[in-house]
């Protein structure tokens, strides 16, 4: 399989009420901001590759709570699938490569504007959940879910 075909890996981490994000120093496309991803390397799960991703992208140490859901991504016709993280340690920071720019924890609000296409709509629902829960609120009910998913 050649380099471009091996299939994505992305880590969706969502911590005390914010998204983990990082900009790539050269934009995959219209990607600028993103989940920490990467190519899955052979013979890896993709559990693995995001788990592997997300250290090397962001200093976080993170474990697989769960598959979110899969597709081929619009932007890049890659085939993707996104994995839901939790925190083990470590904190966000650049990594000393030359691959990643800035990491962020961001908001919900923030998500929306570094993410303006909307997200893949999976990944809204588990973000969605996730924020819901962390923040001791009943399904939903006190924040705008007026958001763009993509399907």
């Amino acid at each position: 399989m050649s380099e471009h075909q091996r299939p994505v890996a992305a880590a969706v981490v969502v911590h005390g009420g914010r998204v983990l994000m990082v900009r790539r120093a050269v934009p995959e496309g219209e990607l600028v901001w993103q989940f920490p991803a990467g190519k899955i390397e052979p013979g890896e799960t993709p559990a693995d590759a995001a788990v592997r991703e997300t250290v090397e992208e962001t200093g976080v140490v993170t474990r697989l709570a769960r598959v979110i859901g899969e597709r081929v991504h619009p932007a890049t016709g890659r085939h993707i699938t996104y994995l839901a993280c939790s925190v083990e340690r470590g904190d966000a920071r650049i990594p000393s490569g030359d691959e990643v720019a800035e990491v962020r924890w961001v908001t919900l609000t923030e998500l929306t504007d570094l993410v303006p296409h909307g997200l893949f709509e999976p990944v809204q629902r588990h973000v969605d959940a996730e924020l819901d829960q962390q923040a001791g609120l009943i399904s939903g009910a006190s924040r705008d879910t007026s958001r763009k998913p993509r399907p």
